[in-house]
């Protein structure tokens, strides 16, 4: 991996590496055990926001420098929290908005878990598409247990459709850990590989999703988040044959003629 020029290369808190069409972006506080401070809010923020206008980047992997993927919300940062409502509502929105730039940008996110991935970090694990964690890592509503709700960041939303409401009760209500082996028991990671392989197993998994066409994979993201919030199979069916529709001319030939002889496709981007 190289590093590379992106949109803000005034980036401190965040590590942005190319490789190819995938971007590795890496939580870069290790020192404090890169928990989200508001600097790092709105490098990633930023970040998030730059992704729907970037046909360049095609997959995103997230991680954590150090030892840790995200220890949660800096405490230092409290006082700031507690100013005014006002203040504290607007900071908490940009904090969330992370999250939500998280879901709206056209890329996949994989998420790569060790150690700790605690409150706001939880977040982040949560919000990636995909979440691969080391045998060490270990997860909790770290919120839960600083006077807070366990209702933050997209977490209220996320954890019960990753591993269902009572499971999603006992750690929202309680703060309590979730370890590495029962996280993949319940749903909650893909899969837990040794730490030293994680980046390989990402890279693998980029590979194979940049075999797809470039707007075949960005209508499959925007296409499962979708089909999660509509009412009926009808309407599901009828945003799904929109997208084929998207792609027959621009890209079922080149992928069919691929297929038939054996070889990986040539894409070619539609912009």
């Amino acid at each position: 991996m190289t590093s590379s020029t992106v949109p803000d290369s005034s980036y401190r808190f965040i590590d942005i590496q190319r490789e190819g069409a995938i971007e590795w972006l890496s939580l870069n506080r290790p020192d404090s055990f890169n928990s989200l401070n508001l600097a790092l809010t709105e490098e990633l923020y930023h970040y998030f926001g730059s992704l729907p206008d970037r046909t360049d980047v095609r997959v995103v992997v997230l991680r954590g420098s150090g030892k840790h993927f995200c220890a949660g919300y800096d405490l230092d940062d409290v006082p700031k929290l507690t100013v005014s409502v006002e203040q504290g509502l607007r900071m908490q929105r940009r904090l969330s908005e992370v999250i939500v730039r998280m879901r709206r940008c056209p890329q996949p996110v994989l998420g790569l878990i060790q150690g700790a991935a605690c409150g706001g970090g939880f977040a982040l694990a949560l919000a990636c598409d995909m979440r691969y964690a080391a045998p060490n890592a270990r997860m909790n509503v770290a919120m839960a247990k600083i006077g807070l709700t366990g209702c933050d960041m997209g977490i209220s939303y996320f954890l019960p459709r990753a591993v269902g409401p009572a499971v999603a009760a006992e750690l929202m209500y309680t703060g309590r850990f979730i370890n590495a082996e029962r996280a993949l028991r319940v749903g909650l990671v893909n899969e837990v590989v040794p730490e030293e392989d994680l980046i390989e197993t990402a890279r693998t998994l980029a590979q194979e999703m940049l075999a797809m066409s470039p707007v075949g994979l960005r209508l499959s993201k925007d296409g499962l988040a979708m089909a999660q919030e509509m009412p009926s199979l009808a309407a599901v069916i009828a945003l799904e044959d929109r997208g084929q529709t998207l792609c027959f001319d621009a890209f079922m030939k080149e992928g069919v003629a691929a297929f038939r002889e054996k070889r990986a496709p040539q894409y070619t981007s539609p912009e």
